[in-house]
């Protein structure tokens, strides 16, 4: 883009002399006090100037509004992109783990075929004999760290519940209502 050369503006024409039938200065013109060092400190940027400094080629224009185009065409349809990858990346890992079950059936599959195979599983699962033979069933064979722990004892000392709670009721709810202060229990 090119830049043509900004006018002349009303700062760079206050630098020039003044005419002498203009000797006073314009109540526009006055800086107030201070002015002239802050005028050394900073530079004034009239944004007029500045952006009539920016043209625009219809060339650029034209490609600006493809630009935009092309984004305002190509974001909605690149989300859908990721969308379906990631959707096809999922369903690739299940068919993957699918797979890997179909392969684990088959090997079942192949070992149910074998006759010694069934023999055993019959055996264990079902505990079925060859006629003659004489079979033993162990109970409680496991590992003695296996098996749970036996409760001990909840008290030391045995109390023998009375059979009839009437009479007991009574004497309870007589001795406290009796009581001139209330017992705590520990």
């Amino acid at each position: 883009m090119a830049r043509r050369p900004a006018p002349p503006s009303a700062s760079s024409g206050a630098s020039r002399t003044m005419p002498a039938a203009k000797s006073t200065p314009r109540p526009s013109a006055r800086r107030p006090r201070g002015a002239a060092n802050r005028g050394s400190q900073e530079r004034r940027v009239d944004v007029r100037e500045w952006a009539s400094g920016i043209r625009l080629s219809a060339f650029s224009v034209i490609m600006l509004s493809l630009v935009v185009l092309g984004a305002w065409v190509l974001v909605p349809t690149l989300g859908t992109f990721i969308d379906q990858r990631q959707k096809i990346s999922a369903l690739e890992q299940s068919i993957q783990v699918s797979e890997d079950q179909i392969a684990a059936l088959e090997k079942e599959r192949e070992r149910w075929s074998d006759p010694a195979y069934i023999t055993t599983q019959a055996r264990e699962r079902l505990y079925y004999v060859k006629p003659g033979e004489v079979v033993y069933l162990i109970d409680n064979d496991l590992d003695p760290a296996a098996l749970p722990q036996q409760q001990g004892p909840v008290s030391d000392t045995l109390e023998e519940t009375p059979s009839d709670w009437m009479p007991q009721l009574l004497r309870t709810l007589t001795s406290a209502g009796l009581s001139d202060t209330a017992a705590v229990s520990r």
